[in-house]
């Protein structure tokens, strides 16, 4: 147990602000488009209380981690009125790709950073892969700081192509409907409304008939990202050894 408790003392604060810098990312992609309400709400910052929710950013992830089970959050939405947009269509498929494209950003910068930073002897390979809880060094003492900057990594990623499904309200459905003819688009964002209820039962369904729809979906395109991302971090310490 404590464990599972010092792990996810490491994935919260990782998964918090990857969350914060998601919404403001998206806030800063309607301002630049035209519309200013994030900004004029005081919504266009880093400081995670104007932007956390209890229950999506503490409590979910926070259990789920505890639970084993994969960690994801929301925060509070940032404010978007779609008619303040110079092109309504374009800009609300642009502002809702601002927001994983950040999470993405985040990866490589924190890929980099591992690359510069790992310890000597650090290997991801027999157990230190997606699954792993922590990374040991050459001497087997665990690397705090390359460990942050991996869950730092899969949380990025997670988040990041989570939020592109294309499930109401995920930033995936406002880019699906932004691609939708007028003649479905309509009826689409009419979904936005349930969206988050139809997640919840899917979560549920989930738990209760033993199968992880989220692993079965994320699984596969989430592992070929981590591997890429530790690539690259690899690449940067062979540069610099």
């Amino acid at each position: 147990m404590s464990e599972t408790l010092t792990l996810a003392l490491v994935l919260i604060p990782a998964l918090v602000f990857a969350i914060v810098f998601h919404e403001v990312a998206h806030g800063y992609a309607a301002k630049l488009l035209g519309d200013p309400t994030a900004s004029e709400r005081g919504r266009l910052t880093l400081n995670p209380f104007a932007h956390v929710d209890p229950v999506g950013t503490l409590l979910v992830p926070g259990g789920l981690a505890l639970l084993g089970a994969p960690v994801f959050g929301w925060a509070k939405p940032v404010p978007v009125n779609k008619w303040r947009l110079d092109n309504p269509r374009f800009g609300m498929m642009a502002v809702a790709a601002a927001g994983p494209g950040s999470n993405f950003v985040l990866a490589t910068i924190g890929a980099l950073v591992l690359g510069l930073t790992m310890p000597a002897g650090l290997a991801f390979g027999d157990g230190m892969g997606v699954g792993a809880s922590f990374l040991v060094d050459g001497s087997g003492e665990v690397a705090w700081l390359a460990t942050g900057l991996f869950y730092f990594l899969l949380v990025n990623i997670f988040l990041g192509l989570f939020n592109l499904l294309p499930i109401p309200p995920f930033d995936g459905s406002h880019i699906v409907g932004g691609l939708l003819p007028d003649s479905l688009r309509a009826g689409w964002e009419r979904l936005q409304g349930i969206g988050m209820v139809l997640l919840l039962v899917l979560i549920a369904s989930s738990w209760v008939f033993g199968t992880s729809w989220l692993s079965a979906i994320l699984g596969p395109p989430v592992e070929f990202a981590m591997q890429f991302f530790l690539g690259l971090a690899d690449a940067v310490r062979a540069l610099i050894a």
